[in-house]
């Protein structure tokens, strides 16, 4: 049900959205820069983040060394949702999260706790972003998210 709100038949544009509008770009990037540290924290123990239009996941790939030995390694990927690729009639590989994986939704309060911003902010800022997201995905814009 979280994830309908991200299938969008028109695209949204950051001057709709209430939160996005009174914030700046800075006060964005903050809010996103502490949404990253505690995905960041959520991956080392292990756990999968779920925000909605995907989630974050350590996953198992492997990386070819010196002398073409093929060796695994655990990277922190994006895997964006079924339903959504669906949706906006997106092709990638499938990756799936490993099972052994327990999927975590993020921890808003905390989130929060870590920036001078209330609780409902952080959480209505990273959604408008998302749906912004959304919005470029099914206008087939070119996306830059850059996470640490």
């Amino acid at each position: 049900a979280e994830m309908q709100k991200y299938l969008l038949y028109n695209s949204v544009e950051p001057e709709e959205l209430p939160t996005l509008r009174e914030l700046s770009t800075i006060e964005i990037c903050k809010i996103w820069s502490a949404m990253s540290r505690h995905i960041y924290r959520q991956l080392l123990q292990k756990k999968a983040v779920e925000i909605g239009v995907g989630s974050f996941a350590v996953v198992l790939a492997h990386a070819t060394v010196a002398d073409s030995k093929v060796l695994p390694v655990e990277r922190p990927m994006f895997i964006v949702s079924k339903p959504l690729k669906m949706f906006y009639n997106l092709e990638s590989e499938e990756i799936k999260i490993p099972e052994e994986t327990p999927v975590v939704h993020p921890d808003f309060e905390a989130i929060a706790a870590s920036t001078h911003f209330r609780q409902e902010i952080v959480e209505q800022c990273v959604q408008e972003t998302l749906l912004c997201f959304a919005g470029a995905l099914r206008e087939n814009k070119e996306v830059e998210f850059s996470f640490r």
